[in-house]
C-alpha cells in the first residue's frame, strides 16, 4: 500500500499543506526547522496515533489552534482507493474512513503501517526495555489477528491486579485475578517468542549487511520471569508477598525484554552510538522485511535526517538495501547529495521551507 495523498493543518509550523507523493522515494529537503520531521511526524501518526517525538498535546498542534488535522489518500495492494482524516486536539480525536466514522483509534491506525527511524531511534538499541516491547507488538498487532485481544486482556488484568495490590487484599481475592492474568500473559509471551524466532534470521542477514566488521549479531529473550523454571501462575505465586510490599506486579510480560549482541557482547553499554542505531536500523528492517513475509506487501518506511545519523559507507549500503525493497519510502534530510539520485533514479524531491511546500520530479 502506498499514500497517493497527504493534507495536514495546524501541525507544528504549518498552517495546511498538501503533498502527491510517488510510490516510491519521496525526498524532503530543507533546513534544519523548516518543518521537514514535521511531515514525517504526520504519516508516523496515522500509523500509531501519536508522534515518535511525544504526545499530541506536547506541541505538535500549532500555537492557537484547538486540534491539528491529517487527511490521507492511499491505494491497498489491490489497487483499491481509500481516504481518511483524523482530527486531534491532544485529549480528545474523531477520526473517518472512506465515509464512515471511526470509533477505535487502534483500529484506524491499523490501515497504516509505518516504520519509522530517526535521530532517537538508537534507543530501540540502547533505551530503556519499553521501547523494545512496543517495538514487538507494533509488528504483533499487524501480523497476528488473536495478539490484540490478548493486549487488552493482559493490560487490563495487569491494571486491575496492581490496583488490587494496594489494598492488601486476602490471598483467595488476589488469586482470582492471578488466573487471568497468567494466562493472558503466556498468550502474551508465546507470541514474542515465536515472532523473535522468526525475525531473528532477517536481522542477522542485515546486521551482517551493515555491520560486516562486528560479526554475527544475535537476539535473546527474557520473558520477565524465570519462564524457563515454571509457569507465570508460580512465577505469581512465589513472588506474590514481595508484590504485596511494592504495590505493583513484579513478574510478567511488561517485565519482559529483548537485546541484540555483537559477537557475544550482550551488555547495551558495549555498543558505541554508531553501532546502536545501525542494530536498530538492522532490527527496524527485519521487522519490514518480515511484514513482507507474513503480510504479503510492504510497510511505509520513514527516514528522519537519515544521512546525518550515518556516516558516508554506511548510508550507502542503506540506500542500496532499500533500492531492493518496493515500498513507499519518505526520507528528509538538509542536503540532496548525488548518490540519491543515482540509486533512485525516480524519487520526488519535495523542497520545505517554513510552512511551504515545493516539489520537483
Amino acid at each position: 500500500m502506498h499514500l497517493t495523498e497527504l493534507q495536514a493543518a495546524n501541525l507544528r509550523c504549518f498552517t495546511e499543506f498538501s503533498l502527491t507523493p510517488v510510490s516510491g522515494v519521496n525526498l524532503l529537503l530543507g533546513e534544519n526547522g523548516a518543518g521537514k520531521t514535521s511531515i514525517i511526524e504526520a504519516i508516523h501518526i496515522l500509523g500509531y496515533g501519536r508522534s515518535f517525538r511525544g504526545r499530541i498535546r506536547d506541541g505538535l498542534i500549532k500555537q492557537g489552534a484547538s486540534a491539528l488535522q491529517i487527511t490521507t489518500r492511499w491505494q491497498d495492494t489491490q489497487g483499491a482507493a481509500h481516504q481518511a482524516g483524523l482530527s486531534h486536539s491532544g485529549n480528545d480525536w474523531q477520526a473517518r474512513q472512506d465515509g464512515a466514522d471511526v470509533d477505535n483509534l487502534s483500529q484506524f491506525c491499523s490501515h497504516f503501517p509505518v516504520l519509522s527511524f530517526e535521530p532517537g531511534s538508537h534507543a530501540l538499541i540502547s533505551g530503556p526495555a519499553e521501547n523494545r516491547r512496543r517495538f514487538l507488538d507494533w509488528a504483533l498487532f499487524h501480523v497476528e489477528p488473536g495478539f490484540y485481544a490478548q493486549w487488552r486482556r493482559y493490560n487490563r488484568a495487569l491494571k486491575q491486579r496492581n490496583a488490587l495490590l494496594k489494598t492488601q487484599p486476602k490471598t483467595e481475592t488476589l488469586a482470582a485475578w492471578d488466573h487471568e492474568f497468567a494466562e493472558s500473559g503466556e498468550a502474551i509471551h508465546f507470541y514474542r517468542q515465536h515472532y523473535l524466532d522468526r525475525l531473528s534470521p532477517a536481522f542477522q542477514t542485515i546486521s551482517r549487511e551493515f555491520l560486516p566488521e562486528c560479526g554475527t549479531a544475535t537476539i535473546s529473550y527474557a520473558a520477565g520471569w524465570r519462564q524457563s523454571q515454571m509457569s507465570l501462575l508460580d512465577a505469581l505465586r512465589l513472588n506474590r508477598d514481595r508484590d504485596l510490599q511494592t504495590g505493583f506486579c513484579g513478574v510478567g510480560p511488561h517485565r519482559a525484554d529483548w537485546q541484540a549482541g555483537l559477537e557475544g557482547q550482550l551488555q547495551q553499554e558495549h555498543f558505541s552510538r554508531g553501532q546502536a542505531k545501525l542494530l536498530a536500523l538492522s532490527a527496524l528492517l527485519a521487522q519490514a522485511q518480515q511484514f513482507l513475509a507474513e503480510k504479503h506487501f510492504w510497510p511505509i518506511l520513514c527516514f528522519d535526517d537519515l544521512a546525518s545519523e550515518l556516516d558516508s559507507g554506511h548510508f550507502k549500503r542503506v540506500l542500496s538495501w532499500l533500492s531492493g525493497t518496493q515500498t513507499q519510502i519518505w526520507i528528509s534530510g538538509t542536503e540532496n547529495p548525488p548518490i540519491y539520485t543515482q540509486i533512485f533514479p525516480a524519487l520526488k524531491l519535495f523542497h520545505v521551507e517554513q510552512g511551504r511546500i515545493s516539489s520537483t520530479q
